[in-house]
Order: structure tokens, then C-alpha cells, then sequence
């Protein structure tokens, strides 16, 4: 069984920065792909991002060229570095990852881009 512990949000001004952290622990077999995806209210969970094992990443369009997705193996941690954020943003993010064929997601972290 994977716990996944995730921090890093909260309220932000348009065009600022976040950073987004998620770690991994239990019983942990290979660590494969690692993402973020976000819910905001009346809407579907959406795919942000999403990295593989040896670093290939893949964005939504709306985050493309704003947010990088990296992963510490060592650490058994991905992170969602977010810049120029928009108010459009504003969602629960939910890490999510894939250990021997299983997924496992975060309990969510609010982010809330507003003046």
C-alpha cells in the first residue's frame, strides 16, 4: 500500500508562483508514472501533468510553457512547479501514481489564484 502526502498549495495573486510537492511511502515496489491532476468546482478532474519513470513529461495545453513537472527517485517525490498562474487555475490538485500496476492518489491541496 502507497500514502501519498502532498503540500505546497494555497492562495496566490495572478502571476505568481507555487511549488506543489508529493511523497510517496509504505510499501513501494517501483514508482512508475507520477502526475498531478486538478478538479475545480462543477467541473471533471483534469490531467496537468504527468512524468515517467527515467523523466518524460507530458502537459496539458493550459499549463504548457507555465508549469514543469520533475521527480526526486531518491525521494520517492514528484513536484508541480506552477508559474504566472491564473485565476482559471483555481482547483484542488491531486497527485496520483502508479506502483506495480495499481494507482494511488493524494487527499487533494487547494489552489486558489485570486486578488
Amino acid at each position: 500500500q502507497v500514502q501519498l502526502v502532498e503540500s505546497g498549495g494555497g492562495l496566490v495573486q495572478p502571476g505568481g508562483s507555487l511549488r506543489l510537492s508529493c511523497a510517496a511511502s509504505g510499501v513501494i515496489f517501483s514508482l512508475n508514472g507520477m502526475g498531478w491532476y486538478r478538479q475545480a468546482p462543477g467541473k471533471q478532474r483534469e490531467l496537468v501533468a504527468y512524468i515517467g519513470r527515467i523523466g518524460i513529461a507530458n502537459y496539458a495545453d493550459s499549463v504548457k510553457g507555465r508549469f514543469t513537472i520533475s521527480r526526486d527517485n531518491a525521494k520517492n517525490t514528484v513536484y508541480l512547479q506552477m508559474n504566472s498562474l491564473k485565476p482559471e487555475d483555481t482547483a484542488v490538485y491531486y497527485c496520483n501514481v502508479m506502483d506495480s500496476g495499481r494507482s494511488y492518489w493524494g487527499q487533494g491541496t487547494q489552489v486558489t489564484v485570486s486578488s
